[in-house]
């Protein structure tokens, strides 16, 4: 049970193309990771009307942990007047949120934006999730 507690987050990658901060999740979004995660898309949603894209393709599993950590994530963007796109093709996940009486609140998308004329900026990187995101890259 230790162990449990004790496992990092799933690591976030964070890139930007054109001008929209496209975070990619991986493994499970629940309560342990929610907590490590809150930190840094806090910090990715904190300046005025961020454009932020959640990739979601790569998460295995999602509770309400997770999902509240979406909704607070939506929140902070909507209140800074940006957008915030959730990415997934997996219909299990869509029917997690209907369930949850969230089926219209996200904006969604089986893909990611394409990019535009000048292509993706270079640089994306793995970041670490936790309190240290949030003070290692500079929002």
């Amino acid at each position: 049970m230790s162990e449990e507690r004790t496992r990092p987050a799933p690591p976030l990658l964070v890139r930007t193309i054109d001008g929209t901060t496209v975070v990619t999740l991986y493994g499970e979004i629940d309560l342990v990771a929610a907590i490590s995660l809150a930190s840094g898309l806090d910090a990715l949603s904190s300046g005025p009307r961020p454009d932020l894209v959640l990739d979601l393709r790569l998460v295995s599993f999602i509770d309400c942990a997770g999902l509240g950590l979406l909704c607070r994530t939506r929140n902070r963007v909507r209140a800074r007047r940006g957008r915030l796109r959730l990415v997934t093709e997996n219909g299990a996940f869509l029917r997690v949120l209907r369930a949850a009486g969230l089926g219209g609140v996200f904006e969604m998308d089986p893909h990611l934006p394409p990019p535009g004329p000048n292509g993706p900026t270079p640089g994306g990187e793995p970041v670490p999730s936790g309190p240290a995101m949030a003070s290692s890259r500079p929002m």
